[in-house]
């Protein structure tokens, strides 16, 4: 399954939920396919800042994927 048709099936279940309520296995596959793609989120986003390099006033060379990719929330 690609991206585009867990999108698509996160919002059909979503939707489902909201209009009739989910059995116990489309909740967990709603959560599943929702940790999936915020973790797609995610690793494009650290992907992208390991890409960007920024040089400071003082010369020196900050990456952003290692300035603020590591942080942990």
């Amino acid at each position: 399954m690609n991206m585009d048709e867990r999108i698509k099936k996160i919002n059909e279940l979503y939707h489902k939920s909201q209009a009739e309520g989910l059995t116990p296995e489309e909740k967990a596959l709603q959560k599943k396919l929702r940790d999936e793609y915020i973790a797609s989120v995610k690793g494009n986003l650290k992907a992208q800042l390991d890409n960007i390099n920024i040089q400071e006033e003082d010369g020196s060379i900050t990456n952003l994927g290692e300035k603020y990719g590591s942080k942990k929330r």
